[in-house]
């Protein structure tokens, strides 16, 4: 069935109404936030009642377990992310600025060590640390898509996307 969430979709719908039912379940959100990585989200109850609300939308059918994995991950940094910007991509929004500051959200530099992020772990931990600086906003489906399918393509577009502050020659 999916693999991709959409807003049109049931899927993609199905986990853009669970994002926003957090703010009413500080319990989840709780659980989710303090989860160290995500095998501690794969193991939650909150991932487990959403993972197996996703399934009935048609989630995972091969049972691709990278993707159960990677969509843990996701979940659990969905639980740090304030405003769902529809549109606001995670590369744009790290490069945003702040009114009356000229510094990006995310510097040069912890934007590429998180695009070189080992594995799904890695990156967690790194879009942990990233996601208050971007005041916790970004496109909720966009971080999801990115995160499930993470690898040079992803990293690539988010380099294309990321606005890369120019230098001024001296």
């Amino acid at each position: 069935m999916s693999e991709r969430f959409e807003r049109d979709k049931p899927i993609g719908k199905a986990l853009a109404e669970w994002w926003q039912g957090l703010e009413n379940d500080r319990a989840s959100r709780a659980i989710l936030r303090r989860a160290a990585g995500p095998t501690e989200v794969a193991l939650s109850a909150p991932y487990q009642r959403l993972y197996r609300r996703l399934q009935l939308q048609g989630w995972n059918p091969d049972s691709k377990a990278y993707l159960d994995d990677r969509l843990a991950a996701a979940v659990g940094l969905l639980a740090h992310v304030r405003e769902d910007s529809p549109g606001l991509s995670p590369a744009k929004s790290m490069s945003q600025r702040k009114a009356g500051d000229d510094r990006l959200a995310v510097s040069e530099l912890r934007f590429l060590r998180l695009l070189d992020a080992r594995d799904i772990e890695a990156l967690y931990d790194s879009l942990r640390r990233v996601l208050p600086l971007m005041d916790g906003r970004v496109d909720v489906l966009a971080l999801t898509n990115d995160l499930l399918q993470w690898g040079e393509q992803v990293k690539k577009r988010w380099a294309y996307a990321y606005e890369w502050p120019a230098r001024t020659s001296s």
